[in-house]
Formats: C-alpha cells, sequence, structure tokens
C-alpha cells in the first residue's frame, strides 16, 4: 500500500507540472496598437500584461502601454476572446495601462483577468496527511462603470444575483434551466449576457 501512495503521489506531482494554461499557448489573432496600426498573427499573452506577436517572419513584444486592444481565438477555451488596455490602480492611486478581458458588455459590463494560485489538494482518501500542491487558474471580475472607472468585484454567487435585482428571480431560473455554474467565467458570460437582455430591447 505504501509503494501504491508513492507511485500514485508521483502521477500527480507529474500532472500538476505538465499542466498548460491559455497563456502558455499561441493564438490566432490581432493587435491594434496606440499608433492605430493593426498586426495580425500568433499572438501569446502573459499575466504581466506583455504580449507576443509572431508575424511576417518577425517576433514582436509588446506592454500595455502600446496597446489599444486585441482579439485571439483561444486555443484553450476554443473560443474567440477580446482584451483591452485600460486605465487601473489597484489601490486607487496612480493608473497607469492594464490588459482586461472583456466578458460581456451592456448594462452590466464586466472584465476579467487571470493569476495563478498554489492550493493544495488531498490526492488519496486512504492516507493521511497526502495533500499536493497544485498551480490553478483563477478568474478575477471587475466591474467597468459608465464613468470608466473599474471597480473590484467579489465574483460571488450571491454578489452577481444582489446586483441583477429586481431581475434576480428570472436570472436564478434561467441559470438552473441552463445549468450554468457560477465559478465558471463563460457560465458567467452566458448568465450576465441573458440579464443585459433586457435592456437591449
Amino acid at each position: 500500500m505504501r509503494l501504491f501512495s508513492i507511485l500514485f503521489f508521483g502521477l500527480c506531482f507529474s500532472s500538476a507540472q505538465a499542466q498548460t494554461f491559455p497563456f502558455d499557448l499561441w493564438h490566432d489573432g490581432k493587435l491594434v496598437l496606440d499608433t492605430g496600426d493593426t498586426l495580425r498573427g500568433s499572438i501569446k499573452y502573459n499575466l504581466q500584461d506583455l504580449l507576443q506577436v509572431r508575424h511576417h517572419n518577425r517576433l514582436e513584444s509588446f506592454s500595455a502601454r502600446k496597446i489599444l486592444y486585441f482579439e485571439i481565438f483561444d486555443q484553450y477555451y476554443k473560443r474567440y476572446r477580446q482584451f483591452y488596455s485600460l486605465p487601473y490602480s489597484a489601490t486607487g492611486g496612480y493608473k497607469t495601462p492594464t490588459l482586461f478581458e472583456l466578458l460581456t458588455e451592456g448594462k452590466i459590463t464586466v472584465l476579467s483577468r487571470e493569476k495563478i494560485e498554489y492550493r493544495s489538494y488531498s490526492y488519496s482518501p486512504f492516507f493521511y496527511g497526502g495533500y499536493v500542491n497544485r498551480m490553478v487558474l483563477v478568474n478575477t471580475y471587475f466591474l467597468l462603470k459608465e464613468n470608466g472607472n473599474i471597480e473590484t468585484f467579489p465574483g460571488k454567487k450571491n454578489d452577481w444575483y444582489e446586483l441583477m435585482q429586481p431581475r434576480e428571480n428570472e436570472v436564478r431560473q434561467f441559470t438552473r434551466n441552463n445549468r450554468l455554474d457560477w465559478e465558471r467565467k463563460y457560465d458567467i458570460k452566458q448568465i450576465i449576457d441573458y440579464y443585459n437582455s433586457f435592456f437591449s430591447r
């Protein structure tokens, strides 16, 4: 049993080390610079607001300061994603250009950013103290207000429902009927899109 536990741990550790995240991949897309120039090619982004673009046999790098907007077909999620460089300060001080994914736009406009966290998981129900640390991709959410300010948002289920009053009951029903999960980013997009549809008629 002890040997089995060691082997199982090894497999879990290898799996954790071999994870692939969206920012690890190259994606087909286009980039619009602050000069108005548009570049098309393969795009790779990272969590420090830096972008690489392969186009016409060249590799170029750009910071959020040089970027207006970029769009990719994400190989990880198998969907189009749009990102904008917007002025933001996490502390309320001087704002700097920061890359946000536009999740949905309308009565409620939601932005998101990704980060990596280490979390501990039990790798065996049979052995005491069997835990492995694993990197996980976590999404943080923000609200873009009509005045252009970006506010952090807790992103918990009840926080979302409170935000969508007085349509809360209809949204709850929609969420249940479609088996959507508030823990999944693109399920959140679908739910907020539904709520926003009440204000676009």
